[in-house]
This record gives structure tokens, sequence and C-alpha cells, in this order.
């Protein structure tokens, strides 16, 4: 489990916005779109596996799991979703997360399979378990707000997975190559500096 602090700068110059689809088919994905334009990003509801094309990064919001995978297993969505995140850099939150890690525990569930760790579902309770927690995080800019509603909670992360935020010892905002991936809601609040970092992401992966 790696942790290290992150050097976060704004771009420099006339850099034109990078665009980021959210995926549209359940959970809060407005907000994950105000969000992202008050980062200085462009945003596309993405509904279909057609909607992916001419995207710079991809956020998968919160929700509930397993009806994500219902939509997504329609017209050979999900097999596009993992073929497209493979190559494209990805912001997962809360059930986006779920989806995108590689074992899924209490149930096991269906999953991409691409963010080696184990996440296990629903782990702090049910909806009147939600918690809003102030935690340190190696991002700059001092402890990060968390907003926690029927979260997940990752178990395990492989040797290539950077932890960038923690509750009670458990990783809780991780970072592999060209995902990101949260088990609470960055959305919720007023800070943005997580979405500025998936945006950064994207910046380096353009530069290798």
């Amino acid at each position: 489990m790696k942790s290290k602090t992150i050097n976060q700068e704004a771009p420099v110059g006339d850099v034109a916005p990078l665009t980021i689809g959210v995926l549209a088919l359940q959970g809060d994905y407005e907000a994950h779109a105000q969000a992202f334009e008050r980062a200085g990003a462009k945003t596309v509801l993405v509904r279909t596996k057609d909607d992916l094309k001419n995207l710079d990064g991809l956020a998968m919001p919160g929700g509930e799991s397993t009806t994500m995978l219902n939509f997504l297993e329609r017209d050979g969505f999900l097999e596009a979703l993992g073929k497209f995140i493979t190559v494209t850099p990805c912001f997962a939150t809360c059930a986006g997360c779920i989806l995108l890690a590689r074992e899924v525990l209490h149930p096991p569930q269906k999953s991409l399979k691409l963010l080696d760790a184990t996440v296990e579902r629903n782990a702090y309770g049910r909806q009147i378990d939600s918690a809003i927690l102030t935690e340190e995080t190696a991002l700059p800019g001092g402890p990060l707000e968390m907003v926690f509603i029927r979260a997940p909670r990752i178990t395990r992360v492989g040797p290539e997975v950077e932890v960038l935020a923690q509750r009670d010892g458990h990783p809780t905002l991780v970072r592999q190559g060209h995902l990101l991936a949260a088990t609470f809601h960055p959305e919720m609040t007023s800070d943005v500096r997580v979405q500025s970092l998936f945006l950064e992401m994207i910046r380096a992966e353009r530069m290798k």
C-alpha cells in the first residue's frame, strides 16, 4: 500500500478545457458534471456506448452498482466500457469504484476488474449510517471533507495502487496509473481538488 503527496499544479497558459464524460445511467451524475465544470472542464452525459467517443476522460458516479450493471449489460455497453477505460483515464466514486474493482465482496458481484483492489459493498451500514468526515490527504490544501453514503470499503490494494486518503486505516481515495477511485462523494462538496487531480492526471497521460 503506497502513499505519497501529490504535486497538483494549475495548468499554465491557454490550455483548452478537457471533455469529461459522466456516466448517466443512475446516481447523481448531474452533481458530478457540475463539479467538473467548476474545476474548468467541459462535460458530456454518457448513456450509450456511442457516447464514449471524443472524450478525454470518464467519470463513473455513485448510485446502486447492481442497477448500473443491469443497464450496462444491454447492447454490449459493459464490454465497450471496459475497453474504453483500459486506455482512457477514469474517475470512479462509490458504486463506480465497485464496478471498477478487481474483486467485489459482500456479496460478490461482477465488475470490470481494472482497479487492483478488493471492495466490500455497503461496508459502513445503511443510508442512516452515512457520515461526513474530514480526513488528511496526500492532496495539497489540507484535510479533505468526505461524504460517505452507504459507502463501500476498500480492504485490499495491489502494489501499483497509491493510497491518497484513508478512513480508519482503509483507503478512501486511490490512484492506479490512469485510474482514480473514491469510496466517498467528492461531488457533494464545494472542494474540487479531487476533480482537479483527475484533470491533471489526464494531462500527464497525454505527455507520456
